[in-house]
């Protein structure tokens, strides 16, 4: 027996997000089905909100309601110190440590030429462009092999500035991604960050 078609429609779109699988979208789309009215229409309404409201900061590359960012605006941040993530989750994976009080930099991605991703795909002119006054780059990649290749790919690249690079301590499991790891592991693989 086949699902009425807003049913069926509703647990296709479901399945594209992340890590929801055909049993999990009909699990969210038949609970959907049970709430008020208006329950389901804020959930619509904040879904278009987020896609019209936000952004990307035009310094640091983050998600932001703002531009540029509340981080890159915010005065009591160390402003010589840019921590190099991948994508805006990561940045705030660090953020919900309370431990860093430097700047961001948000590459969008990482180098992976078999997906043709190059320098040229990335945010890393932009990042070059921000060194004038930096005296120390974090680079918090993911432990993957694309993240550790970027890493690679940013310090042979940064020799040419006069920077001290870290790279995040190894708490962090290999093939872990930041969003998933917990608030003391990133603290303490911050903490015990070492120059490249």
């Amino acid at each position: 027996m086949e699902y009425p078609r807003p049913l069926a429609q509703l647990i296709t779109q479901l399945q594209k997000l992340p890590t929801i699988g055909q049993k999990t979208a009909q699990r969210l789309a038949f609970f959907m089905l049970k709430l008020p009215e208006t329950e389901t229409a804020q959930i619509a309404a904040a879904i278009a909100e987020v896609k019209q409201l936000l952004s990307y900061c035009n310094v640091c590359g983050a998600i932001t309601d703002a531009n540029p960012c509340h981080i890159c605006t915010n005065l009591r941040r160390d402003r010589q110190v840019i921590c190099v993530v991948e994508e805006s989750d990561d940045l705030w994976a660090i953020e919900r440590t309370n431990g860093y009080k430097g700047l961001y930099h948000v590459l969008g991605g990482v180098l992976s030429p078999l997906d043709g991703i190059g320098p040229d795909e990335l945010r890393i002119d932009s990042l070059f462009q921000r060194l004038n006054d930096v005296k120390e780059i974090i680079l918090a990649t993911n432990l993957t092999t694309e993240g550790q290749a970027t890493a690679l790919y940013l310090t042979q690249h940064l020799e040419n500035f006069d920077i001290t690079v870290s790279r995040i301590a190894h708490g962090i499991p290999f093939g872990g991604d930041l969003e998933y790891i917990d608030e003391v592991t990133l603290a303490k693989a911050l903490e015990g960050r070492r120059e490249v």
